[in-house]
């Protein structure tokens, strides 16, 4: 039972040691942090920060590729490790803006627009990180955001920031809740490493099972073809009965449907695999007229324009009977001369790759044509048993590369799940 007239949260989900503990009390932050004002000095000048929703506080000569500190750096705000920075403009991620903390540089400098302000000592960084992150603090922003708001930056000061009020147990809860997101952060973080050694692991293995430009013969070759012959270059249209894409419904997306036969756009064709989250669908009646498109398993789907030209996947199930639109080419292979899945696993290697690029005019991918796409060169080996170990080891990799991104999502679900309930709701406060 709390106090009369006095305003209390409990989270869902508590430890077990602090599950009779009371609720959580309603602090202002100007009386738990201070804004941060120093500015900068001539060692920090080089030291330029920039907050991103993604990636947190990082250098802007890492983030931009370059620094782009306005002319009068002495009038940035120098921040120490733990300080905090919120930038008030809306964005796709952050409805009310973003607040960071500084983890990866000891200092730095940051654009005055931003507004910084620093826990005190006895305070838990780390808590209030998860804290601002999960978003329990947006309905407080959202009272301050009404008005003033310019081009999406809501213009609030530090001092207003500060007026804001914050739900908070004690001490060592906060500690306890810290350390329990901190050490799942640290496995999303191990875990995202492992699922970008995977990718650097099967870039350098197509590099291996595939010949060197000028060279027939792979510098890995599985045992039973060691002593073989040598691998040919040979053109690919030869080795194909259809190389085709379609066009998009007259009327464009009103055409589109929320079921029927799936229609395949750029934007479906990933790095080797098929990307069905927004598919578009349509009826029975465009797709006959659409039927010499029609999709069948194995068909090799090529990105042939725009800024996804080169990506490249192998149609499966799911999308057998629909169609593609312009900008997908379907390149249907003779299965006896060439395995479809080494042709995707070519197209999408470093080499297949330079030979798309090769029809670019001045390098800007504007867009390849069928005849340019049955000239293509593709190495192979001389039989097709050698074709397909070479083609299931790649795929294999791509497996065990989307099992562990599954893996990373999943874990981010689960932390998104706990953020929401280690932390309370401020519309159920009690009184």
């Amino acid at each position: 039972m709390t106090d009369k007239g006095k305003r209390t949260l409990t989270p869902k989900l508590r430890f077990p040691e602090f599950r009779d503990e009371p609720g959580w009390d309603r602090k202002l932050l100007r009386s738990i942090a201070t804004p941060v004002t120093g500015k900068a000095d001539a060692e920090s000048e080089h030291n330029v920060l920039t907050l991103s929703a993604e990636h947190g506080i990082v250098l802007q000569s890492d983030y931009f590729g370059k620094k782009v500190a306005g002319s009068d750096p002495e009038r940035y705000i120098k921040i120490t490790r733990n300080d905090f920075v919120y930038n008030d403009r809306t964005t796709s991620r952050s409805k009310y803006g973003t607040i960071r903390r500084l983890t990866q540089h000891d200092s730095g400098i940051v654009s005055p627009i931003y507004k910084c302000f620093r826990f005190n000592d006895e305070e838990f960084p780390e808590f209030w990180q998860w804290y601002f992150e999960s978003g329990t603090h947006d309905a407080e922003l959202a009272g301050l955001v009404n008005e003033g708001a310019r081009a999406g930056r809501f213009n609030i000061s530090p001092d207003k920031f500060l007026s804001t009020a914050a739900w908070c147990g004690s001490h060592p809860e906060q500690q306890k809740i810290a350390e329990c997101l901190s050490s799942l952060d640290g496995l999303i973080a191990a875990e995202g490493r492992k699922w970008e050694a995977l990718k650097a692991h099967k870039k350098g293995l197509m590099q291996q099972l595939f010949p060197r430009p000028g060279e027939t013969r792979p510098r890995l070759r599985f045992p039973d073809y060691q002593n073989a012959t040598e691998w040919t270059a040979r053109e690919l249209g030869p080795m194909t009965i259809k190389v085709g894409s379609g066009i998009t419904p007259r009327g464009g997306e009103k055409n589109y449907r929320k079921d029927g036969r799936p229609f395949i756009r750029s934007q479906n064709v990933g790095w080797g695999k098929l990307l069905l989250d927004d598919v578009a669908y349509i009826d029975e009646d465009t797709h006959k007229s659409f039927d010499a498109t029609e999709l069948q398993v194995l068909d090799v789907l090529l990105n042939i324009t725009g800024a996804s030209i080169g990506r490249s996947t192998v149609a499966d199930s799911r999308v057998r009977g629909g169609n593609v639109n312009q900008h997908v080419c379907i390149i249907r292979a003779i299965t006896e001369e060439l395995n479809p899945n080494l042709l995707n696993q070519y197209l999408i290697s470093q080499d297949g790759q330079e030979q798309i690029d090769g029809f670019q005019a001045g390098g800007n991918r504007q867009g390849l044509n069928f005849g340019q796409i049955r000239s293509f060169l593709i190495p192979l080996p001389p039989t097709s048993d050698e074709q397909q170990l070479v083609a299931a080891c790649l795929s294999s990799m791509d497996r065990t590369i989307t099992a562990e991104a599954q893996w990373i999502e999943a874990l981010q679900t689960h932390k998104k799940g706990l953020m929401q309930q280690l932390f309370p709701s401020p519309e159920e406060a009690e009184t």
